[in-house]
């Protein structure tokens, strides 16, 4: 096992720590007060290639599966609200190749991004006011009508909405069947009765827009039901038969992407904590220098320690996504929850630290402080992640259990597969 960067990860690293410091972070306190999406800044992303197709295409070639939670990190230290303007509509690419077909792939992920000098955005629309991390409430319709699905409801805190070039649109087709019953459509900007509603006015990431998207007898065709009608129906048919049908779409794509939301999270983090040292280096009070009081140090080595260990979980749940090892513990859950409450916690413990000056909105921490406090809420709250990771813990505990209870039943010099002693018939008389 080696824990070191290849060479090439450390030189994206430094790409993209590059940017976040010289593009991002000076324009980040207009943003931030204007609440505008920040396009100059989504251009000079696309000419540093840290936005669009191929960068998407890079995030993918890494056998180790970080360059996207480096991405995600770096990005996220210049500012929380820009990065996730550059970023999010990587959420609706995920929804769409988690998915669509082949061919959906190849056409909608494109109009995600954009391509040359032309920008565009994605939005992925799940959460309304009834259902956030309860995806399987969502109240949002979709029913065929001759050749076309009809889509009415409501969408709340969506990034990107009413700006999206491609609405992915999670609705419940069939209600008795709960999250499987549902399914994801491509929504096109322009496409009639899709509209933008109230836009939100939030105390962090004010550069990311964030809005209601409104459905009121949208028509769309056959072909924009992300994985076709027929895998639809087969869907459904297992789940009114009672057999096994899966994850719905929505929480098969936020388990890829929430490592990646813990590593956005520490981006914050890792500024506030960087910060307060250089701050504090020239700071004293009565006591002497700041940074030579043991009660200063003792909430350093604890903030360091934490960012570290949040870091560790989110690089290897990275891994097992890219590498196809099953996450059978909540090991992506783990991570986004570990991240998001370490970085509330550590913007928190660093302004006690700096003081009266923290809470000032000239003071930095002020903004990293509000920023931060949407990872313990958005794509599963943390306590939806503790009651996640707690299940799927039961469950990996059971089956290893199981899995233990058959080998112990094994007779000696038998092979795992080989029948039991307890199913072996007596022999005759």
């Amino acid at each position: 096992m080696d824990f070191r960067l290849t060479d090439e990860q450390l030189e994206f690293q430094a790409h993209c720590r590059k940017f976040a410091t010289e593009v991002i972070r000076p324009a980040a306190d207009k943003y931030d007060r204007e609440q505008s999406v920040p396009w100059d800044v989504i251009r000079a992303a696309r000419a540093w290639n840290l936005h669009g197709v191929e960068h998407l295409m890079k995030m993918g070639s890494d056998p180790g599966g970080l360059f996207g939670v480096i991405y995600a990190e770096e990005l996220h230290y210049g500012c929380a609200g820009i990065a996730l303007a550059i970023s999010a509509s990587s959420l609706a690419a995920a929804g769409i190749a988690a998915s669509g077909t082949p061919e959906q792939v190849g056409k909608w992920i494109p109009e995600c991004f954009g391509e040359g000098d032309e920008i565009k955005m994605g939005a992925y629309a799940v959460t309304e006011a009834g259902a956030g991390s309860d995806v399987k409430s969502l109240r949002t319709t979709a029913k065929v009508d001759g050749d076309e699905w009809v889509i009415n409801g409501t969408k709340v805190f969506i990034s990107n909405g009413g700006i999206a070039d491609v609405n992915v649109v999670v609705a419940t087709v069939d209600a008795d069947l709960g999250h499987r019953g549902q399914a994801s459509f491509i929504v096109p900007k322009g496409t009639p009765g899709l509209s933008q509603g109230k836009k939100e006015d939030k105390i962090g990431i004010r550069a990311s827009q964030t809005t209601e998207v409104v459905l009121e007898d949208v028509r769309i065709p056959m072909e924009n039901l992300l994985g076709g009608k027929e895998k639809l129906d087969r869907k459904l048919e297992r789940a009114r038969s009672g057999q096994s049908g899966g994850k719905s779409n929505a929480l098969a794509t936020f388990e890829i992407t929430r490592p990646m939301v813990g590593a956005s999270a520490l981006g914050i983090a890792q500024a506030a904590y960087e910060w307060t040292l250089s701050y504090l280096e020239g700071q004293a009070d009565e006591h002497g220098p700041m940074l030579e009081q043991q009660h200063v140090q003792q909430v350093l080595a604890d903030v360091a320690t934490e960012i570290e260990a949040a870091r560790l979980l989110v690089w290897r749940a990275a891994w097992m996504g890219r590498n196809g090892v099953p996450m059978t513990g909540g090991q992506g859950s783990m991570s986004k929850l570990k991240a998001g409450d370490v970085t509330m916690w550590a913007t928190t413990k660093l302004m006690d630290l700096v003081g009266e000056y923290a809470q000032t909105t000239d003071c930095p921490l002020e903004k990293f402080f509000r920023d931060a406090k949407i990872y313990q809420l958005f794509e599963g709250t943390a306590q939806v992640q503790r009651l996640v990771i707690s299940r799927m813990q039961r469950q990996d505990h059971q089956a290893k259990f199981q899995e233990s209870a058959e080998v112990l039943q094994q007779a000696p010099g038998t092979a795992p597969g080989d029948p039991l002693e307890s199913d072996k018939e007596p022999a005759a008389a």
